[in-house]
């Protein structure tokens, strides 16, 4: 065949296939650690396989999740900081899966981008991958997107998409949710991946730079404090709720903060009464309330204020559940009980938030 001398290619278009390749190259080792029984975590195919029966189930029902980091990725482009948003992204879905009683079986994600950078990329694919293990969670393909003319040049997104299965009659929450259950929480590692948009407004309003100290933790700079990755609470959850046979529901505390997570996973006419001197508050969301003078009630319903998990376990049982997320590297702390709630005020407030510095 006869090359045109001036005919145009695929990179005078702004994409590399080359660099995609050697992306692949770059992240195969990385997958194939989070292989696990049911997938062996091999990419380059057309499609990631996964076993069922090889995983062990008898009779499973599968739950899926999907999200992403939101505007968060913002920060981790502009401080050049790109490990931690794939823990980030592998956090998100799974995290949501263990709320409903499901063990991760796999994930995909899905990166998009200006123009390829495999370096960076491929740090990101680290996290994702680390997360992964973390979880037990194959990572068994995914997508990478060079899109010149939709993103800028060191722009880019990604969703994540995870599935996990449970033994039917297992899924979360019970039926027997009632009056008198205990809600306990568990700590979160920071602003985790939600309310990122008011976060930029905030600092924006700061004047710092990311590369500044964190007023909040001066032994890190702004942009490396607030992406902190977000915690992974799939294996200590799983261990409670398949130990101690008293866990009754879980709810990850994304956007929508307490108010409006929590209700979702209660049955009508019930709600829960939540003492906020309890809540273990991060000095960072201190420092995100008065610098952007935001009112209490708002922080509850925007960030997770120091608790990522909260759970609904029998009352009789709180001492056992506790002590077994403990012994798995949860710090937990009593917030309130269930409580009986008509109407659209199903999380009662009591008392207010330590936001003092």
């Amino acid at each position: 065949m006869t090359e045109k001398k001036n005919g145009l290619t695929y990179a005078d278009a702004g994409v590399d296939i080359d660099a995609g390749n050697r992306l692949v190259d770059m992240i195969k080792p990385l997958v194939r650690a989070t292989a696990r029984p049911g997938a062996d975590a091999e990419i380059g195919g057309f499609g990631g396989l996964f076993d069922l029966k090889a995983a062990g189930f008898k009779d499973p029902v599968l739950v899926a999740a999907t999200d992403g980091v939101g505007t968060k990725v913002k920060i981790a482009i502009e401080a050049k900081l790109h490990a931690g948003i794939g823990i980030d992204l592998v956090a998100m879905s799974v995290n949501d899966l263990v709320v409903q009683g499901a063990e991760p079986l796999f994930f995909l994600d899905y990166f998009a981008c200006g123009r390829l950078d495999p370096e960076a990329t491929a740090a990101i694919v680290a996290g994702v991958a680390e997360a992964c293990r973390e979880s037990g969670c194959a990572l068994i393909g995914g997508e990478t997107a060079e899109m010149p003319g939709l993103y800028k040049d060191g722009d880019y997104d990604l969703a994540g998409f995870a599935v996990g299965a449970a033994e039917r009659g297992t899924l979360l929450p019970t039926k027997d949710i009632a009056v008198g259950d205990a809600v306990i929480g568990l700590s979160s590692s920071g602003v985790h991946s939600n309310g990122f948009s008011l976060v930029r407004k905030i600092v924006e309003r700061s004047g710092l730079g990311w590369d500044a100290n964190a007023p909040f933790s001066p032994v890190m700079t702004l942009g490396g404090a607030l992406l902190a990755p977000t915690k992974l609470y799939v294996k200590s959850c799983l261990r409670a709720i398949r130990e101690t046979g008293a866990v009754k529901a879980l709810a990850h505390i994304t956007g929508g903060g307490f108010t409006d997570n929590i209700p979702r996973v209660l049955p009508p006419g019930l709600g829960v009464g939540i003492d906020l001197p309890r809540l273990p508050v991060l000095p960072v969301f201190k420092w995100l309330a008065e610098q952007g003078d935001i009112d209490e009630l708002e922080m509850l319903r925007t960030f997770n204020c120091g608790i990522g998990m909260v759970m609904i376990v029998k009352a009789e049982a709180v001492e056992q559940v506790s002590a077994v997320l403990t012994e798995a590297g949860e710090t937990v702390s009593l917030l309130g009980e269930v409580i009986a709630a008509e109407g659209e005020h199903r999380v009662v407030y009591s008392g207010h938030l330590d936001l003092a510095r």
